[in-house]
This record gives structure tokens, sequence and C-alpha cells, in this order.
């Protein structure tokens, strides 16, 4: 085999990526409950391949703000271009949905939106809060944007004390200009670390199959290390549509098993890694790292 055919080879979409189709009682409830609220999700959005699996256990990550971002990333699905009016009666929405699913864990993200003053802030912390005083018991994972580094706006968000912050860099340093709009790779450090030092429980995420090599990937893991974050998830990058960036590797599984490992040694405290592994993948897990 020439190096062009195992290229190609390292392209086809492998058997371990095969994923099933969403069904059964359990995910059309989840389902039925979010139409009903007018809500968004990253699963359908972000076209997540664990959807059957978290939506058929009863749980969902729920995306505020609306479903439409002011960045084009070339990694994302979202819908691109001029969101809608910050909806000031969301939070009550998701806190009644939460409720109405019985969910023990909940998992917010949402789109950029850099056309907002505060990007989103107030609603991001009402949301969380309203949650809180509806249903106490559940714990919160919010999946934050960037904020344009913006600290008085994090600050808003880290008040409201969910139980763990995250904000992914979604790839290694030299590839962040490539893939991401407007984002930085210090930047996103930066708010990392200002999460860590504020003591919630950092977390971050990255993709791999998009050209990086392996000491790319190790040295992200130091970085991320190095400004306190604690949980990391690894996956795979699947092209969401041929507009997007293409696939330049699907990754074994052993190899996300490596990293996984080399998590754990560099001191990560949790670390999901495989190719169907996303931000949210069995975050329930993540919340007791202190």
């Amino acid at each position: 085999m020439n190096i062009r055919e195992e290229r190609q080879n390292k392209r086809i979409k492998p058997d371990w990526l095969k994923i099933k189709v969403p069904f059964g009682k359990t995910y059309l409830n989840v389902k039925a409950v979010i139409e009903k609220n007018k809500l968004h999700t990253i699963c359908t959005s972000g076209h997540c391949p664990n959807m059957e699996d978290c939506w058929g256990r009863g749980t969902a990550t729920l995306m505020i703000l609306g479903d439409i971002c002011t960045r084009a990333c070339k990694f994302c699905a979202v819908k691109t271009g001029k969101p809608l009016p910050a909806d000031l009666e969301e939070p009550k929405r998701v806190a009644e949905s939460v409720e109405l699913l019985n969910l023990k864990h909940v998992v917010l993200t949402s789109v950029d939106r850099d056309d907002l003053e505060d990007g989103g802030a107030a609603i991001w912390a009402d949301t969380i809060l309203s949650i809180k005083k509806r249903t106490p018991e559940v714990t919160i994972e919010a999946l934050i944007p960037d904020f344009k580094g913006n600290y008085v706006d994090l600050k808003t968000v880290m008040d409201s004390k969910p139980e763990v912050l995250s904000h992914n860099m979604e790839t290694t340093r030299n590839l962040t200009p490539r893939l991401r709009s407007l984002a930085k790779y210090d930047r996103s450090l930066e708010i990392i670390k200002l999460i860590s030092d504020y003591g919630i429980v950092s977390k971050s995420g990255i993709m791999l199959g998009i050209g990086e090599t392996e000491k790319d990937v190790l040295q992200t893991m130091d970085d991320l290390r190095q400004v306190g974050c604690q949980v990391l998830t690894i996956g795979q990058y699947l092209q969401p549509s041929p507009n997007h960036l293409p696939v330049r590797e699907y990754i074994k599984p052993e190899i996300f098993e490596q990293y996984r490992l080399a998590g754990i040694e560099k001191g990560f405290t949790h670390v999901e890694s495989g190719p169907l592994v996303r931000s949210s993948y069995h975050a329930e897990k993540h919340i007791n790292f202190k």
C-alpha cells in the first residue's frame, strides 16, 4: 500500500463510528418535553452521535440563547447568522423542562452571542439560578463561550455557581486559527484559569482527526493542566456537512485510550476519551472533582 492509499483508508468511516437511529419511549418523552417548551439542544443542532444513547437514558444538553450563532467555526454544525433577540422567558421554560424530565444532572450550553452587550451572560446566570430554585437537588454543568474574554461577563456566570463550568479548547494551538471563528487559544486558556481560580470544577474538550500530531495533543493537555483544568474530554471530529472541514483521519479506539491514560498521568481528575465522546458525554460523572 502506498502513502496515498493509506491516507485514503484513514478517511473511510470505520465500523466503530456507526451509530443507532434514535428511538424508544424515554427518547420520545425527552423529545416531547423539549418541543413543547420550545427549547433547543446541542444534541440536534450539533448532530451529536450520542443522541440515541443520552436521550434514551433521559438526559439531554439544553442549548440556550437560540439556535443561531454569531460565529462560523469550520467544524460546527450549528447555524450561523443574525440571531433573534434574547428570550427573557427562556430561563423559566428551561427550569420547568428540567423538572419535567426528572433530571439529576443537566448540561447547559449556548451559541455565541457576540451581538449582545454581555454575550448572554445574564441569561446564562438567570437560567442556572432558575433551575437551582425550582429543583435545588439538580446539579448543573455549564458549557460556556469565551465572552470575548470579558471577566465581568464570565463572573456573572460563575457567581450563579454551577457545579461544573466548561469551556472547550476544541483543538490544538496551531489548528485554532483554521478551525475556530474569532476564538483564540490563549484566551480560552485564560477563561479556564479564571474558572479554576474561582473554585468551580473546570472542564474542557478537544477533537481529534483534523491534522493534529501526538505532540500537539500532549502539549494541549499540558497547557490545560497548567491553568488548573480538572476534567478533559477527547473525541473524534466528524464532518457535519460537505461545507465543513473534512476529516483528515479517523483515530483508532486504542489511541484514544492511550490519550486517556496520558491525561490521568498528567493530573486530570477525569478523562473521557473515545471516538464518540463529546463534551457532555457521561457528564454526570464529572461533578465530584474538587
